[in-house]
């Protein structure tokens, strides 16, 4: 059974406020960059440990999402027109910061005709020209499980694509938007190894929501079915405007009991804990994937 819900998080949830120097350093250079992070549209409790290391993930496409997810933290609406000088924007920063793991994320564009692989795809040549030992991980919205966008996704030359189941099937339409879906999200995962398979591919689970931990062994059985090769597992948090309360808190007992039996069904890498997200530490997780 999981850990019981109760008003307050437990201790190993609390954080410390983001402080010192190297922070400091961060926020001013992706400020003065006028690049979007993960780790502040997302509200990740995350930030201030990451950004104090050097290491950011970065939300390309705009603040706006076509989709209203709700575990999200990103506003949903219409979107502005792609920026053109953001793939060399990101570039620069990563450059500049000499970041050597990035992470690439973006909102959900259905209103693009290609989903917004070719502005990823540009974004991901920008960086190998400038900064070409970085390694490069992609974090793509679903697509509509279409071939050819994630095909341009993944012939651009990342190191790593992902794409995150997110939840287990029975709570999907509770936690993500209708045009999401279970069997969408696992069709999209096997597509990137379609288009390329020796590609590293990577997902996520968000526990907390009212899922059961057989329904979690399903998912992560499924998720090896379409060959993913890294899963992450961490604790749904509530962020501001979110409509998905959390229904409990797991214990970290509960998440290495998980972790141990992803390893058992072949995963080669996972990270599974309460302040575990999927770029959380992504370049410690990739480590030895490849292998």
């Amino acid at each position: 059974m999981f850990g019981a819900m109760s008003d307050e998080k437990p201790r190993w949830l609390m954080v410390r406020p983001p402080s010192g120097s190297a922070y400091e350093r961060m926020r001013s250079a992706l400020n003065e960059g006028g690049v979007r992070t993960v780790c502040s549209s997302s509200q990740c409790p995350n930030k201030g440990e990451c950004w104090s290391r050097g290491h950011a993930a970065f939300m390309l496409l705009g603040d706006r999402c076509t989709r209203r997810c709700g575990f999200c933290a990103v506003n949903g609406g219409v979107p502005g027109d792609p920026d053109p000088r953001e793939p060399e924007s990101v570039a620069d920063a990563i450059e500049r910061l000499g970041i050597a793991h990035c992470v690439l994320t973006s909102v959900t564009r259905d209103d693009l005709p290609d989903r917004g692989a070719g502005h990823l795809a540009a974004t991901v040549d920008a960086i190998r020209r400038r900064s070409p030992s970085t390694v490069i991980e992609l974090l793509i919205p679903d697509m509509d499980g279409l071939p050819g966008p994630i095909s341009t996704v993944v012939w651009s030359g990342p190191d790593i694509v992902g794409h995150n189941l997110e939840t287990v099937r029975r709570l999907q339409p509770v936690a993500r938007d209708p045009r999401a879906g279970y069997d969408i999200s696992l069709a999209t995962l096997a597509r990137i190894k379609d288009a390329e398979p020796w590609i590293i591919s990577k997902s996520s689970l968000m526990l907390g929501m009212g899922e059961t931990m057989d329904e979690v062994r399903e998912a992560m059985k499924d998720l090896r079915e379409v060959g993913v090769d890294i899963l992450s597992i961490g604790q749904y948090l509530r962020p501001k405007g979110g409509r998905v309360p959390v229904s409990r808190y797991v214990t970290p007992d509960e998440f290495k009991e998980l972790e141990e039996e992803a390893y058992h069904m072949g995963f080669r890498k996972v990270a599974s804990g309460p302040l575990v997200r999927s770029s959380y530490r992504a370049w410690e997780v990739c480590v030895g994937a490849d292998g």
